[in-house]
């Protein structure tokens, strides 16, 4: 069925459609599949990303109710903050970004460049916590701050991830039917955190009645409790269209390159992530997109994606996260053999 979603607030941020680019020389150097890379990484606005196409659909919806703040949460490194706070910052919105200490990183790299550095340059009020408690006192301070100033907020989930902000991949499923006309894809690779991306895709396929598997990399949560988020994430946003989002038998996860957790390097990840770099000059991210390269190259090599398939890689960007991450970058270089 057609996708119709002119009916929810939207406000143009990004550039699409994103670039669909034919990766010979990747494919080649694994020796097969095909791989096709969507370049949601250089969407324009605040370096660009996934988050861009929730952020459409989410400050749409803000602006729609009236609101002049926007309030969101993540970790330090959060790329859904970076990229709210240049929304924000091109909207005429006060944004107050709540970041918790949830990665076991530490250091100047990692506290004092990447996203974070984006985050004051693009005029964001920043607020640092230790804990969950934390955050959650922080976040009542600031609301009713706000309020006493006589300021109306719009609270955003971690990483964009609800109902409104799942609606821009679903828009994104059907840009990227339509760049595939005459091609057939066997699988789309995505990565999974908060689940908002995948959950988007995933009802975009049902609703287009697309034959593809999408195959979720899991880089924070075990299999089961993605795909508890993703469902729960359709079904909401299905709702909110006036749909349904059938039984996604088309999604399949993993959680092999997790690692010892979220936003933790692997050398897997630092491997594929230059193999990346090395054969098409594509850059990755350690967190998401670099977790789910590893995931798509050990499924090669594996023999769970066949040589002989089509497959599309969604790059969710995240490049400002790669300086933070400069010295574990550096010391997986001299642990090579």
């Amino acid at each position: 069925m057609p996708i119709d979603l002119d009916g929810h607030p939207r406000v143009a941020l990004g550039q699409w459609p994103t670039p669909l680019e034919d990766c010979r020389r990747l494919t080649e150097a694994l020796g097969g599949p095909r791989i096709l890379v969507k370049r949601d990484d250089v969407n324009g606005l605040g370096v660009g990303g996934n988050k861009l196409r929730k952020a459409e659909f989410l400050l749409g919806k803000a602006l729609a109710d009236g609101a002049d703040t926007v309030i969101t949460f993540g970790a330090v490194q959060t790329n859904h903050g970076r990229q709210t706070a240049a929304a924000c910052a091109r909207l005429g919105l006060r944004c107050e970004l709540v970041l918790t200490k949830s990665v076991p990183m530490s250091g100047d790299a990692y506290e004092r460049s990447g996203n974070i550095v984006l985050d004051d340059l693009y005029g964001a009020h920043v607020h640092l916590c230790d804990t969950p408690e934390q955050t959650g006192e922080v976040y009542d301070r600031i609301v009713a701050d706000a309020a006493a100033e006589g300021r109306r907020t719009a609270t955003v989930p971690v990483g964009g991830s609800n109902d409104v902000g799942v609606l821009g991949y679903v828009a994104a499923a059907a840009e990227l039917r339509t760049q595939l006309a005459g091609t057939a894809v066997d699988r789309i690779v995505v990565a999974v955190g908060s689940a908002g991306t995948a959950a988007g895709l995933a009802l975009g396929i049902h609703l287009l009645d697309w034959p593809v598997i999408l195959d979720g990399a899991c880089i924070s949560h075990t299999t089961d409790e993605s795909m508890a988020d993703i469902r729960g994430l359709a079904g909401d946003t299905a709702a909110l269209m006036g749909v349904t989002a059938g039984d996604l038998a088309h999604v399949r996860l993993s959680d092999d390159a997790v690692g010892p957790g979220y936003g933790i390097p692997t050398p897997r990840m630092w491997e594929a992530l230059r193999l990346f770099a090395r054969t098409e000059g594509i850059t990755l991210d350690p967190v998401y997109s670099g977790k789910a390269a590893a995931a798509l190259v050990a499924a090669v090599r594996g023999g769970t994606i066949g040589a002989d398939e089509t497959v599309v890689f969604i790059h969710t960007g995240g490049l400002p996260g790669l300086f933070a991450y400069a010295p574990e970058l550096v010391r997986s270089r001299e642990n090579q053999p």
